[in-house]
């Protein structure tokens, strides 16, 4: 086991149930207890409980914290209504994107971002630069926060008996202020598996008590402990992007298929050189590929028009053999004149070409 990197206030917790670490965005998380398909599965099927308390928290207040967001951000965080949440993106004046994040609405002059661990520093910094002109306070929270993820159908049972939140009302992309085990928590209906649950964040201190009442809850109801190794393949049977793979600095929100999420009808940063890009067609996008057989079709991958071709078209982002439906499923920037959906394309996976079709992500989605 590797001691090198930050480490979480659950850490020890994850230690006493065996896990395997890895880095991830410069913190040691655990990356699987036992199985990595049996947490999987127990996500799909049951519930499971996910450390991310690596993830970054930045609390906005003030007169002007909705124009101040509205400034900082691609999307317009003043039609949130209060105690709802919107993905978004924050970029540089280049139209890059530095971060996709979640924004939640607590009120009109109060609102919280998370976002992801190894951004932290690069939101911040941008957050903070922008309060020029604006009556507005932000306080990066991170440190003082943890965040535990409660995952899959069976979730809110479990939730339930810790809680008098009322979690049935809650709304996906919502947020609600209330205690678990006895300890105050917001709880965010939102997630990065597919599933229904909620991310809590709670005090540092809090951690370790919410999270061994959250095991002993579920214990007798198929809930366990999940790592990074299944929370990779449920996101990616999910559809949902992992920034540093399927959004980097490097890509646009239109080659990743978030031309939704961009609001070209008021003025943020990066507003006017996204408005250029999005004059063009992008020469590349983001797609949904499904294969046959066994073997996946890893991140970096490269991927071309035939068997026998030998000019690129394309590359793997993220790829698995997919848990949950038994074949591989990946997905990959492709020169955009092959990503509509049906279209075949072959992957070098190791040497040896297999074809993979596009298809419309996400790969799976639960039903409600």
């Amino acid at each position: 086991m590797n001691d090198a990197g930050l480490k979480t206030p659950l850490y020890d917790e994850h230690v006493a149930l065996g896990a395997a670490f890895t880095d991830f965005g410069g913190w040691q998380m655990p990356v699987r207890y036992s199985s990595d398909l049996a947490e999987h599965a127990a996500i799909r099927e049951a519930a499971g409980v996910f450390d991310i308390s690596h993830m970054a928290e930045f609390f906005i207040d003030g007169p002007d914290a909705a124009a101040y967001l509205d400034h900082s951000l691609v999307g317009m965080a003043s039609e949130i209504a209060d105690g709802r949440a919107k993905y978004s993106l924050i970029c540089n004046e280049l139209g890059q994107v530095l971060d996709d994040l979640i924004v939640y609405r607590f009120s009109t002059d109060s609102y919280l971002i998370i976002s992801n661990a190894g951004n932290r520093h690069a939101v911040a910094n941008a957050l903070f630069a922008g309060t020029e002109g604006f009556e507005v306070r932000v306080e990066d929270a991170s440190d003082r926060l943890s965040l535990i993820a409660i995952q899959g159908p069976k979730a809110v049972e479990i939730l339930a008996d810790l809680t008098d939140a009322p979690l049935g009302s809650l709304k996906y992309y919502s947020i609600y202020s209330s205690t678990v085990a006895g300890k105050n928590a917001f709880f965010a209906r939102t997630g990065y598996t597919g599933e229904d649950g909620f991310e809590l964040l709670v005090n540092n201190e809090d951690a370790v008590g919410v999270w061994r009442a959250l095991l002993a809850q579920g214990a007798d109801r198929g809930l366990v402990a999940a790592g990074y190794a299944a929370r990779d393949t449920l996101r990616l049977e999910a559809g949902m992007p992992l920034y540093g793979h399927e959004m980097t600095i490097d890509t646009t929100p239109f080659e990743a298929g978030f031309a939704r999420v961009v609001r070209l009808d008021h003025e943020f940063v990066g507003s006017k050189a996204l408005a250029a890009i999005a004059e063009h067609q992008p020469a590349k996008r983001l797609v949904g590929l499904v294969g046959e057989g066994k073997r996946a079709a890893r991140a970096d991958y490269e991927l071309f028009e035939s068997e026998t071709s030998e000019q690129s078209i394309g590359i793997i982002t993220s790829g698995a053999l997919s848990p949950t439906l038994g074949y591989p499923v990946a997905m990959a920037y492709v020169q955009s004149e092959f990503s509509e959906p049906e279209t075949e394309i072959w992957v070098d996976v190791r040497g040896s070409r297999q074809i993979m079709r596009v298809v419309s992500l996400p790969f799976y989605k639960r039903a409600k």
